[in-house]
């Protein structure tokens, strides 16, 4: 697998946090894999990702401010060899819109279940468990 693509939302919580901790890994394992992230929605386009996400990924030593929103194209689906859905919703949308290289994040590590909008918890515990839930998930992924 030579590239990525991580999607959820808006692009600016969960698939910003799973690209960054896929680049962390690769990096660390000296792998030669392409990741990027984008929404399916065109609410957020352009805008850093959330304060909560920043913090989150900041917390764990990840550097996540410099990256920007952006909605998901079917020349996404040629671009890269895997489309990774965050949630079910997304998964329906992405297959929806043409996507056939396509798996939810959830499969690697949580049985399917799926990474939920950390917007649904009450505070920040939300998105440390999603923290938790993507990373597990991506070094799965990822593993050789």
């Amino acid at each position: 697998m030579k590239s990525i693509l991580f999607v959820c939302l808006g692009n600016i919580c969960r698939s910003p946090l799973a690209e960054a901790i896929a680049r962390e890994y690769i990096k660390k394992n000296s792998l030669d894999i392409v990741v990027d992230s984008a929404g399916t929605g065109s609410w957020h386009i352009g805008e850093a990702p959330c304060e909560n996400s920043i913090k989150v990924a900041k917390k764990h030593g990840i550097d996540i401010s410099m990256l920007r929103a952006r909605q998901v194209t079917k020349q996404d689906f040629e671009r890269f060899e895997l489309i990774v859905a965050l949630d079910s919703s997304n998964y329906a949308d992405l297959k929806a819109m043409g996507a056939s290289n396509l798996v939810k994040l959830g499969e690697y590590g949580y049985n399917g279940e799926d990474v939920p909008d950390p917007y649904f918890f009450n505070g920040f515990e939300g998105f440390e468990k999603v923290f938790t839930m993507i990373e597990s998930c991506v070094v799965n992924l990822l593993k050789p």
